[in-house]
């Protein structure tokens, strides 16, 4: 294994290791409040992980928005962890490239956990309202940290292509 695909599979592994708190710890603390009479009153304060916001959706019953972020911001990425490790340990040149070729693509599936550190951000965005703040939690910073060490570790890896072979056999 060269040196190269080494730093791929540690960063892997780092990167699952700042997905799970990315995952289970609380993302975002919303709080909605009223100003009235010089006294400002908490009407709403929430915080959630990615998993408690993917189970406040499935019993609010919009499972299609909690199934999309089920899959793109957990099961892509640990299906994507999962692939690299299986790459770097076979020995099957072919085998490996097409499984390369494969977590390229599954890779742009993954980048909706980009998009989804991008609506957090956008909600932070309505900090500027009186009435509406948001806060980020620890497991934005883990998630964000997730996104960036899993694409490096992308980024590292080299596979080759297998060569190719010709059929010199005559008739």
């Amino acid at each position: 294994m060269t040196s190269r695909n080494a730093a791929a599979i540690g960063l892997t592994v780092i990167s699952i290791g700042l997905l799970i708190p990315g995952l289970t710890q609380p993302v975002l603390t919303i709080v909605a409040s009223i100003n009235m009479l010089g006294a400002t009153q908490e009407l709403f304060r929430q915080t959630q992980s990615v998993l408690q916001a993917v189970r406040t959706l499935h019993d609010s019953g919009n499972d299609f928005v909690a199934g999309l972020i089920l899959f793109f911001s957990i099961t892509v990425p640990f299906l994507k962890a999962m692939t690299l490790v299986i790459i770097l340990t076979l020995r099957n040149p072919a085998t490996r490239y097409r499984l390369y070729l494969m977590v390229r693509s599954l890779s742009k599936w993954a980048m909706a956990d980009v998009f989804a550190v991008g609506v957090f951000i956008a909600m932070l965005a309505a900090r500027g309202s009186d009435n509406l703040d948001g806060t980020p939690g620890p497991g934005f910073y883990y998630f964000a940290a997730y996104c960036l060490v899993s694409n490096l570790a992308f980024q590292l890896l080299l596979i080759q292509p297998p060569p190719i072979r010709s059929d010199t056999s005559t008739a």
